[in-house]
């Protein structure tokens, strides 16, 4: 494979490439993100909530969870920005962004390994909070790629490659925890003891190790064939604490169109992150089916929503570059309002499926038309510093949305306990236990509207022009 070049004597000139890639470049610059999200979807969509679940009980379950993806994640928003603008700088053999991407890239296996082979709360958070920082190390000087390499006439192919690749992920991620669920279905144990715990651990563990491996060699040829091209800003003799600092310098806020689609994505990515993070809860829950029940049913919908996000991502890229982005946006709020308030009062198994299919086309024409967008509109010298800051609107969504909607689906499972429901039978499930992941799912409409109200602020021409 030849290596991806950026145009010849461009140096730190803040503007983009003219040179057209060809197919399989951006297809490089891209396949990173499916490892990277193989991860994350495989630990919050499968291993935390039933490892969690198989150790402390299904009451408390979702109050640890919570707990796994908010703290981490708020450690991971000061990394990935700090870490991404420090890429902007750097010089080196490898250039600006690969020292980086490889060294958080072999940290991220460590630290899985680390968590997997452990069954205590504080150790696995601990090991957790490792995962994030290394991570995020990795991913802030990842995202600058695109503004860096991709002319402006492909930046709608390069950001709906992205979305394919961020589904791929997503779905390999839920497809190999779903193989630590089916193993965990076999427990002879009660939920809530240390032996259901110790079992969980061992059902999750190669499981766990897989999502590491994915993550390497999606890295691998990122790291041997991307010529990064663009060299390094002037540091204009400022210590490499002041550019760390510089990350988080009040300046951002007078990018307005920036600030405000930074508001319109954190709202729009808590929206889906409810029915696919909580699925086992609703699903249980709601649905009324049993732990085997719900890991077949979890791999059923991760491919039914990752299939219907990816085909969605390339189309609406191309739709934006003739329509607008915020125009796909639009529309892709819209069909996730349908799609949410679907799953939600979905009677059975079958109309939830159906209206996932709608998330999925909604969160694979934001992700591709989002990103294109973001990419439009900052600034070029430093576009690791404004990728990795928009990354932190991207980490905390899920996380934020859980930590609206978590605690309520706990409340309500609480109050049907002290009331005496068991909520092991039928009858219960009309109540306590069954309405509350159906709220959490609805509140992902309250979010979208917010998303839309953003966007409105947003001027979508490029910067250059």
């Amino acid at each position: 494979m030849a290596a991806t070049t950026h145009a010849e004597g461009e140096g730190a000139v803040p503007g983009r490439p003219s040179r057209a890639l060809p197919l399989a470049h951006l297809l490089n610059l891209s396949v990173y993100w499916a490892g990277l999200n193989t991860v994350w979807a495989g630990l919050g969509f499968v291993v935390y909530p039933a490892r969690l679940t198989a150790t402390y009980g299904e009451a408390f379950a979702p109050s640890y969870v919570l707990l796994f993806e908010t703290i981490p994640v708020l450690f991971a928003v000061l990394v990935q920005p700090t870490v991404a603008t420090i890429s902007d700088y750097t010089i080196s053999r490898w250039g600006r962004r690969k020292p980086y991407i490889f060294i958080g890239a072999i940290l991220d296996v460590v630290f899985l390994w680390g968590f997997a082979a452990s069954n205590e709360l504080l150790v696995m958070f601990a090991f957790i909070m490792l995962l994030q920082f290394s991570a995020n190390f990795a991913q802030g000087p990842f995202q600058g790629y695109v503004p860096d390499l991709v002319p402006k006439e492909q930046v709608g192919l390069a950001s709906g490659l992205m979305g394919v690749m961020i589904v791929i992920g997503q779905v390999t991620g839920a497809g190999i925890g779903a193989l630590g669920l089916i193993a965990l279905n076999a427990s002879p144990f009660e939920q809530g003891t240390a032996a259901a715990g110790a079992f969980a651990q061992g059902a999750f563990f190669l499981p766990t190790i897989g999502l590491a491996i994915v993550e390497v060699v999606t890295m691998i040829p990122l790291v041997l064939f991307i010529r990064e091209g663009r060299s390094a800003p002037s540091r204009e003799g400022r210590s490499w604490t002041q550019i760390a600092l510089s990350a988080w310098g009040t300046d951002i806020l007078r990018e307005r169109n920036y600030v405000w689609l930074l508001v319109s994505r954190l709202f729009f990515l808590m929206a889906p992150t409810l029915p696919l993070s909580l699925g086992i809860f609703y699903l249980r829950q709601s649905l009324g089916s049993s732990d085997e029940l719900a890991g077949v049913q979890i791999f059923i919908i991760a491919g039914v929503v990752g299939v219907t996000t990816g085909l969605a991502t390339l189309p609406a890229a191309k739709l934006s570059d003739r329509y607008g982005r915020k125009t796909m946006i639009y529309a892709g709020i819209a069909i996730g309002i349908l799609g949410n308030i679907g799953v939600a009062l979905a009677p059975g198994f079958e109309v939830a499926l159906g209206a996932l299919i709608l998330v999925g086309i909604s969160s694979g024409s934001f992700l591709a038309v989002d990103w294109a967008l973001m990419t439009d509109i900052i600034p070029k010298a430093t576009t690791g510093r404004y990728m990795g800051i928009s990354a932190v609107a991207t980490g905390l969504a899920g996380p934020l949305g859980r930590f609206i909607a978590n605690p309520l689906l706990t409340l309500l499972i609480v109050i049907g306990l002290a009331a005496g429901l068991d909520p092991t039978t039928s009858a219960d499930q009309s109540s306590f236990y069954a309405t509350g992941p159906r709220l959490v799912i609805l509140l992902g409409v309250v979010f979208l509207v917010i998303s839309a109200w953003a966007l409105r602020h947003v001027d979508e021409r490029r910067r250059e022009d």
